[in-house]
């Protein structure tokens, strides 16, 4: 259950950086009202993920897959630069995120 969390906690996170973009200073209310509950939403699950996954390895993917994410919705919706050598990273977190999965051991059973 907490890999779940914690891909949940991901998604949330990749949602609050890209609702920050349309705050326009907090001035956007619905815009930070979406922020307000993606960061929440993003902070409860990556709690209940570190239930069961270790504390770094957790982290470590929460950041990455978040950050992933929001590259990815950068160049997708946002006009932001997409190149080969901007995917090559993005896999590297990727399998990043996948081999410490892996390592975790019997804690992240």
């Amino acid at each position: 259950m907490g890999w779940l969390f914690l891909v949940l906690a991901s998604v949330f996170e990749v949602g609050f950086t890209t609702t920050l973009r349309f705050t326009d200073n907090f001035k956007n209310i619905p815009a930070v009202a979406a922020f307000v509950v993606c960061v929440c939403l993003s902070l409860v699950f990556l709690e209940l993920a570190n239930r069961s996954i270790p504390l770094g390895t957790a982290y470590a993917i929460w950041t990455g897959v978040g950050a992933a994410g929001t590259v990815v919705i950068g160049m997708l919706w946002f006009n932001e630069p997409a190149t080969a050598v901007r995917g090559l990273l993005i896999l590297g977190i990727i399998a990043c995120a996948i081999g410490l999965k892996f390592t975790a051991g019997a804690a992240a059973a």
